[in-house]
């Protein structure tokens, strides 16, 4: 038979502390990434690692503070504690690529859109992983549609959230833009859970028993949300990050960075003589 399923099984709780994590790791990423670009002299792959860490932690831990949320009426839910791990793994890993590649080679076209796509793809992958760790007294389908559109979103979210990462300089702009990243997160993870079916296996007059989904999340969760803590500690002790308008530097696409001969620099000598003047 078909399970009823109930996403807001705690109403606005868990849906507004997803997007407030999806949110935070979004800020903390879009920083570290722009403090990478700042200064060519800093350890520009520790920054550009630091991002990355923080918006994969971020949209993972989103995706699992939802997932609490999430209950089926007939069966109780319990989670693969490896597959769920596996999860974070991907995420942080497919977030990286496209925060290096945009962070090494700018945002041309082209190489926006490869990063958008393998970044985009890899976080579908993560929630569709997650999903996948569930384990439940019944099968689990997905509407085709439904996880097409969330397939879109999740590419459409991080090419924007990866040109914002190296275009946007303003501290302000930055944070405005992780608001809209945290939209565009959360509204991929809630269509992918509108596609959503769930067919309960014949209990013969038993019940499945499982553990609660928090006795294992709710652990889990702890230590991604330690290192966003983190992570947001060392980009309050950075002033050049936090307040430095030297984030204003002039981009790469810049009018005013064409050179006599119609050349446009690279964003190294951009950068550099924006630290001279």
């Amino acid at each position: 038979m078909d399970g009823t399923v109930d996403g807001f099984r705690y109403g606005a709780v868990t849906p507004v502390a997803a997007y407030l994590m999806a949110c935070l790791g979004g800020a903390l990423g879009l920083r570290c990434i722009v403090r990478a670009l700042l200064d060519a002299r800093s350890f520009r792959a520790g920054w550009l690692a630091l991002g990355a860490a923080s918006i994969g932690c971020g949209i993972w831990t989103m995706h699992f503070i939802a997932m609490i949320g999430f209950h089926v009426e007939e069966t109780r839910i319990r989670y693969d504690a490896a597959t769920t791990v596996l999860s974070l793994v991907v995420a942080v890993a497919v977030v990286g690529a496209g925060v290096f590649i945009v962070g090494l080679r700018g945002t041309g076209g082209v190489t926006l859109a490869v990063a958008g796509a393998v970044t985009g793809l890899g976080v579908a992958g993560m929630h569709y992983l997650g999903m996948a760790a569930m384990r439940l007294n019944g099968e689990v389908g997905y509407d085709p549609a439904g996880v097409a559109l969330s397939v879109l979103i999740a590419i459409g979210a991080a090419t924007a959230a990866l040109w914002s990462a190296v275009t946007i300089r303003g501290f302000l702009t930055s944070l405005g833009a992780s608001l809209v990243m945290g939209v565009a997160v959360s509204g991929m993870h809630y269509t992918g859970m509108a596609a959503v079916s769930v067919h309960v296996h014949d209990m013969t007059g038993g019940t499945w028993e499982g553990d609660s989904p928090m006795s294992l999340l709710l652990p889990m969760l702890l230590g991604p949300v330690v290192f966003l803590l983190l992570a947001g500690v060392v980009v309050m002790f950075d002033p050049l990050l936090v307040l430095g308008e030297r984030s204003s530097a002039p981009r790469p696409d810049s009018p005013a960075l064409n050179s006599p001969g119609g050349k446009r620099p690279s964003w190294r000598t951009a950068v550099s003589s924006a630290r001279e003047r």
